[in-house]
């Protein structure tokens, strides 16, 4: 499994509310509507522990990708396409694609 971790900033101009409306009604459906996607969840940074220093990302995206392969033929679609256009007018975002740590081989 491969897990993508997405790190969000909006841009100006942007609030959080009008976001969080565009992710509930047609981000999240659209990409967890995916076959390869297993999950995705959004997450609002709410704070830093043991800190009152702003966090330095405003969300957090979690993508859990089952077939990769799949996912990379998903994304490439118009509709896609149109989804990525979308989230890019709303944010700056950074995707860091991760594998679990678990003693073997990678």
């Amino acid at each position: 499994m491969i897990r993508i971790i997405v790190l969000v900033n909006l841009k100006a101009g942007k609030t959080p509310a009008d976001y969080e409306r565009w992710a509930v009604t047609t981000d999240l459906p659209t990409v967890n509507a995916l076959k390869s996607v297993d999950s995705f969840t959004l997450f609002q940074s709410t704070g830093l522990l043991g800190s009152d220093a702003k966090p330095p990302y405003d969300y957090i995206e979690i993508i859990d990708i089952a077939d990769m392969d799949l996912f990379g033929q998903e994304v490439s679609t118009e509709a896609m396409g149109r989804i990525a256009a979308e989230f890019n007018e709303w944010s700056t975002p950074t995707f860091i694609t991760t594998r679990p740590v678990t003693g073997e081989a990678a």
